[in-house]
Parts: structure tokens; sequence; C-alpha cells
């Protein structure tokens, strides 16, 4: 239960932030204070604050506090490691997972290379659409080593693989490496998504890590060009040294 707190303040903040119950500029209570409130320990704290100026709702500055971001434009953040599920609650629309495929393959050639792994080891391959107010507007497929992410079910997939992999299996999922580009949309792209006449979608490829750097997920998140702004938070370092 420990463990979660971070996610419990994480989205106890975002949720106040998305509804505009904190406004822009307003500053959170301070660390002791979240401890305090929340009956934990100020690293617990300081993670869940991370991890809402990871995806662009708070501004940490030093010796000063946590500051309110302008969150107005914010849709599909790129950057960070958040699950569907939780991007789905916070746009706050009718929305369902559909999934095609959970099964166990081997890797294949394609795949092996991403993973860097051996054509013939196991990996878990999950394909699903996302349905957001009546229409399959993204389709994602993942695969996971199965020696490291065990008894996958449709019934998991249907809900949230991330939520599992750290709630179930107790993994510690840490970076993730993206590309995104626009392709020409594919077979599995008509029959999944409801493209109209769109003849690309967007795709970002993820490279997911745990904390131990291990490669354990390669997944392609594909949207149709419409319904997305992907957004990146960016945050300049300083690079003025004092003495």
């Amino acid at each position: 239960m420990t463990n979660n707190i971070f996610l419990t303040l994480y989205k106890d903040y975002a949720e106040r932030i998305d509804a505009g119950i904190l406004q822009s500029g307003s500053k959170l209570p301070s660390e002791n204070e979240l401890a305090v409130t929340y009956q934990t320990s100020r690293e617990t704290v300081r993670k869940g604050l991370n991890l809402l100026a990871q995806n662009g709702y708070i501004n940490k500055v030093k010796g000063k506090g946590s500051f309110v971001l302008d969150t107005g434009r914010l849709k599909f953040p790129v950057s960070g490691l958040v699950s569907y599920k939780e991007l789905s609650e916070r746009l706050g629309k009718k929305s369902r997972t559909l999934v095609y495929v959970t099964e166990c393959v081997p890797a294949g050639d394609k795949i092996a290379k991403e993973l860097h792994i051996r054509a013939d080891q196991p990996v878990w391959k999950v394909i699903r659409a996302r349905e957001i107010e009546g229409e399959r507007i993204i389709l994602d497929i993942d695969y996971l080593l199965a020696e490291i992410v065990t008894n996958l079910t449709k019934e998991i997939t249907a809900d949230s693989i991330y939520q599992y992999l750290e709630q179930e299996l107790h993994l510690k999922i840490s970076y993730a490496e993206k590309v995104i580009c626009v392709e020409r949309a594919t077979e599995m792209d008509h029959q999944y998504m409801d493209l109209r006449d769109d003849t690309h979608v967007v795709v970002v490829r993820g490279y997911v890590h745990l904390e131990n750097t291990t490669l354990f997920q390669y997944t392609e998140s594909r949207h149709r060009l419409d319904k997305f702004q992907f957004v990146d938070f960016a945050r300049r370092i300083s690079m003025v040294q004092t003495s």
C-alpha cells in the first residue's frame, strides 16, 4: 500500500488541476505538509510531485515550492510513462478498450530486433483499439517479454497492463525511449480503427525499460491524425555555475 501512495497523491492533484480546482500559478502544499496529509515520507511525496512535474502539471522551483502550470493545451503527452487508463480518466470523455489479441508467441525476426532478443524467445502480443466517444481512434500494438511479464490475460489487457505489472508483479517501470512519425495507414489500421478517408496515421514507437535498465516492452501506438495533439513538456536546465 505504501508503494502506491505517491500514485494517489499524483492522481489527487492531477484531477484537481484538470477540473480547474487548482488554477495556474497556485502553490501546492509543502513536502512536509503533504507528508503529514498522506501519512507518508517526504521521499514518497517527492516521487508523486516529480510525476506531476514530469507530465506538465507543476513546476518545482528549488527553495520556493511547487506551482501549478497552465495545462489547458495538454492533450496527449509524449513524454512520461502514463497508462492509457490514466489518460482516458484525465480526458473526461466516454472511452473503452477493445482487445483483439492477447497471446504468447515467438518474437519473430522483426520484434526480436526491436527487443534485442532471439527470434524464438516468447513474447506477449497484445492488440487493442481505444474507442473514444464511439470512434476507434487509437490502435495499440504491444510486445512484452514473457519471461518478465507472466500470466497475462484478456481481462488484464482490457483494464490496465501497467497496473498489473506494478501492483501484481511488483515490477518497477523506469523510463522509455520514443520515436514519433507519420506513416501510411496499414491494412490493420483500417481493420481496427475508424479512419474514414485518412491514408496516414501518427505512430509513436516506445521502448520501455525497467529500473534495472532491462528493455521489456516494445509498443506501437497508432493514432488517427485529426484526434490528438501531441504535447511535450520541456524544461531548461541552467548551465550557470555558482561558486
